[in-house]
This record gives structure tokens, sequence and C-alpha cells, in this order.
């Protein structure tokens, strides 16, 4: 009787547990849970790769809020455009968040390299929570190559060091660790000049890497004195440092040749600040619309009668559909008292006289100052498309001035 009663009562414990059981976890194998199910989310990380030694991006993944109980989730990279074994370290695994804490750090290692080229990014998915629900299953690792290798072909035409019945009397090599503030400085502001582009300009774009003045167009967003722009980049000029006044110029470049881009090698005459533009003269002797990747225009322009502008110009086409951004190119200007005469490898394709000019004054006889930059947008050539990747680049190898 006693057995009986001992063993009825153990069927009843048990009936009550398992029936507590159910009622607490839903049925199944199903762990208990809380009544708070928090929402998990990871971040995106950018970060820019270092040259020489492995990177770590950290990803947060968090819990909307704390609970009781323990939440799971698994983790796992994909490629997009870098790539497992090249770029980063492929990795999987699962997170525990233990009850009470709501965050978890997640460490990728991205491999070195000191290439300069666009951003490339791979991911990190969340999947299979456990007492949790996915708010933002997907982070994207953003890696910045802004390393010192140019990664594309630095051959191209050379001109040389010394010209016969001339001194070379300025020149940048673009060899020092940064750019020269002695010869060089920035404009800032968005716009352009009244050309409707679509940059802020600032004094980080450039730099110098390997021997090369690189300046970068961007695609970020900044506020400049209230305005904001989508794309950044750089306009460095001499005024104030270096002008001269008849001569020969060689620079030598290769340009970003993608929808929306705008590169110059241009000058303007030192009496800009008081007479204004186009009355100072304007010199251009190289301008690229990336849209027409093999073709580049040399100009003048100059004040003509009744405060209008006047404007001759004349364009070169690389043979054998060739573009700018494959190799490296010199541009020239051959600067006398009544003449300019713009080349491309030693070969003339824009001469302009006094004599050229039916209205206004020549206003090509007094020193100019350089200017370099590349612009994104603008009338000329429209907005960057899908095709522009950027940062798009400006390489610039020397600029020499013989006189």
């Amino acid at each position: 009787m006693k057995q009986f009663t001992l063993f009825t009562g153990c069927l009843a414990g048990a009936i009550f547990a398992l029936s507590c059981q159910k009622s607490g976890s839903g049925g199944g194998s199903q762990q208990k849970t809380s009544a708070v199910v928090p929402a998990i989310s990871i971040n995106s990380v950018t970060q820019i790769r270092d040259t020489s030694t492995t990177s770590t991006y950290i990803f947060a993944v968090s819990l909307s809020q704390q609970t009781t109980d323990t939440v799971t989730v698994q983790y796992q990279t994909a490629d997009s455009s870098a790539f497992a074994g090249k770029d980063y370290t492929a990795t999987s695994g699962s997170l525990v968040f233990l009850p009470g804490s709501s965050v978890q750090a997640l460490r990728i290692s991205v491999t070195p390299n000191d290439l300069r080229s666009a951003n490339t990014i791979f991911l990190v998915k969340l999947s299979n929570p456990v007492n949790g629900t996915l708010s933002t299953p997907e982070g994207d690792g953003i890696i910045q190559n802004e390393g010192n290798n140019l990664g594309t072909d630095t051959t191209g035409y050379q001109t040389p060091t010394s010209y016969v019945g001339y001194n070379l009397t300025w020149s940048d090599e673009f060899t020092e660790s940064s750019i020269n503030t002695n010869d060089w400085q920035y404009n800032w502001g968005n716009g352009g000049w009244g050309n409707d582009e679509l940059e802020c300009y600032t004094d980080s774009n450039a730099s110098i890497a390997n021997g090369y003045l690189v300046i970068q167009a961007k695609q970020q967003t900044v506020t400049y004195n209230g305005v904001s722009s989508n794309y950044t980049s750089t306009r460095m000029n001499t005024a104030g440092k270096f002008s001269f006044q008849y001569g020969r110029v060689d620079i030598r470049a290769k340009l970003p040749v993608k929808p929306g881009m705008w590169p110059a090698l241009w000058f303007l005459g030192n009496n800009f600040g008081t007479v204004g533009w186009p009355a100072c003269g304007e010199t251009d002797l190289m301008e690229l619309v990336g849209s027409n990747p093999h073709l580049v225009t040399g100009s003048i322009h100059w004040e003509e009668a009744g405060n209008q502008e006047g404007t001759l110009n004349n364009t070169y086409i690389l043979p054998n559909g060739a573009d700018y951004s494959q190799k490296f190119h010199v541009f020239s200007l051959v600067w006398t008292p009544t003449q300019n005469t713009m080349y491309v490898d030693d070969m003339p394709y824009m001469t302009e006289s006094s004599t050229s000019i039916s209205s206004g004054t020549w206003p090509f006889n007094q020193p100019q100052f350089l200017i370099m930059n590349v612009a994104v947008g603008g009338d000329w050539p429209g907005p960057p498309t899908t095709a522009t990747v950027f940062p798009e680049s400006m390489y610039v190898d020397y600029v020499r001035v013989f006189q």
C-alpha cells in the first residue's frame, strides 16, 4: 500500500513537471524564454587598409535590449567586391549573449596591401538567431585602399630635363614625402567658378605617393560654409608663390577618364585678383571630359570688347584608340610674347597669337600662375554615372618650367 502510494505520487509529480515544462516553453525541445525578445543588429565598418600589417575590422553585434535568456546567433563572411583569401580572412561561427549582456565584438582580419584603388567590400551575415530576431542581418566591411602603389602602368612619354636655349628655372618632381607648401596652396569651396561643379575642394584629396602627385576625387558628403556636396577633390595652385612669363612648361600626367571627371592643367594671369576673369587671361593647357577619354582640349580665354568672354580652342585625339588613363603623357606649353603653342607628347595641336583675336586686348604678356585640379560634374562633363568608380585619380609625375 505504501509502495502504491509512492508510485502514484511520483507519477503525479512527473505529470505536473511535464505540464509546467510545456506551458513554459511552448513544447518540443525549445528553450525557456523570457517575455523580452531582443532584435539583433550588426553595424558596417569603414577603415583604411594597412599597407604592411594585417588590419582588424571590429564589427559590433548588439541586442536591442537585455534579456534574462541566453541569446545566440550565427555569423559568416561573404565576398562582394573584396575576396576571401586575397583581401580578408573568411570566418564563421556563433556569438553567445549571456543574460544581461547586449554587445559582442566580431573581429575580421584584412590582409595588407599597398595598392591605391577604389574601395572594396566584404559582407558579414547573421543567421539562425535563438531567443532573438534579426533586425540588421548584414554588415559591410568597406576596405579603403589608399596605399602608395599606383597599381597602373607608370610608363609613357618622357621629356628631357634640359633644352637648348632654355634654363630650368622652377620644377617639382614630387619626390618629397608631402606636398611643398612653399610652392603650392589650395582653393576651398563648392561648385567651381561658375561651372556648377559637384565637388567641394579641400586640401585633403592631394598627396604624394612613390614620386607622384595624386589628386583624388572621392564620393563623400561634406558641408562647407553651409553648402553640402556629395564629392570632394583638390584644386591646387602657385598663386603668390610662383609665377612665370614666357618659356616652356612640361607637365607629365595620367588622367581620370570616367564619366563626370574633368581634370585640368591651366594658368591664370597674376592680376586675376584685381581685374578679374577673363580680363586676366586664362591658358588651358589641358582639359579632359571623362565621357571622351581619348581627347583633350587646349584653350585660351580673354576679355573681348563689351566685357564679353573670348575663347579659342583646339583638340588632340590619341592615336590607335588609346585613352589618357592608360599611360603617362606630357602636356607642354611654349609661350612667347606673341604666341601660345600647346603640345601633347611634343605634337603641337593648338597655336594662337595676338593676331588671332579680333576684339579685346591680348592679355598673355604678363606673369601667370599654375593651377591643377580634378572637377566632378559641371556644365561641360555632366554628372558621374555608375561607370564612375570612386576614388578617381590624376597622377602628376613632374612640372618643369624652362625660360
